[in-house]
């Protein structure tokens, strides 16, 4: 995308909010439980980001979920998940989870602290094929983002990252104030950032925590962080 292609930006302040009994609070990217809007239904396969802060010891009870593809990106504290697969697990900043709930199962998430709150992004994808088998996957990538664009998730799992059944790459970054990082979308593909934190200008526009911005039309995109930033990339087809 070169710097006069039109950017949509969807600003934090506009995101949906669901507050809940004082245990979580969360910021709705797309339309999601009692949030509606419909010019934010997803984009693309892109489905959920939802940005949830969970009190200590609070979190979500055994619940079902099928034929969806739920990546955990956890941001602060940590973030404690069992499912019906067998499962469970602790996972801290640096780490993605991804959950394919395929034909059906039956997890929980929970603050793994008593003292510390959590924070971490939900993100749905839709597959690419309903009726799949269920599975789980896990990993650590940490300082591998730092002052780069790192693939933590792909169709294929190529480069180490996680396996998502789509036709998505997802990367993670972790910018300096000064660094710079770009990207290019294939013609025909389309990208969605999401900033984690921090403030990072995108072909000149100036994004903060929360902001999404979007991009229909391939091309370059261009990161300068003029603060210590962390954000996520989704490249889709």
């Amino acid at each position: 995308m070169a710097t006069d292609t039109k950017l949509t930006i969807r600003r934090s302040e506009d995101r949906g909010r669901g507050r809940h009994g004082g245990w979580l609070d969360s910021h709705h990217t797309f339309s999601f439980a009692g949030y509606y809007h419909p010019e934010h239904m997803g984009f693309g396969a892109l489905r959920v980001i939802n940005d949830d802060r969970v009190a200590p010891g609070a979190g979500f009870p055994k619940h079902g979920h099928r034929d969806m593809e739920i990546l955990s990106y956890v941001v602060e504290g940590a973030l404690e998940h069992e499912d019906s697969t067998g499962t469970g697990s602790v996972i801290r900043p640096g780490d993605l989870q991804r959950m394919s709930a395929g034909t059906g199962v039956m997890h929980s998430e929970f603050n793994g602290s008593e003292t510390e709150p959590v924070r971490f992004l939900q993100i749905w994808v839709m597959p690419e094929q309903a009726g799949i088998a269920p599975s789980y996957e896990e990993k650590h990538f940490g300082d591998e983002r730092n002052g780069a664009l790192r693939l933590i998730a792909s169709r294929d799992g190529r480069e180490g990252s996680l396996t998502v059944h789509q036709d998505l790459a997802l990367y993670a970054s972790v910018l300096k104030a000064g660094d710079s990082v770009s990207h290019t979308v294939a013609d025909g593909r389309r990208a969605w950032v999401q900033v984690v934190s921090g403030e990072v200008s995108l072909n000149g526009q100036t994004l903060r925590e929360g902001d999404g911005a979007s991009t229909d039309a391939g091309g370059t995109l261009d990161f300068d962080a003029s603060a210590d930033t962390e954000l996520l990339l989704f490249d889709l087809a």
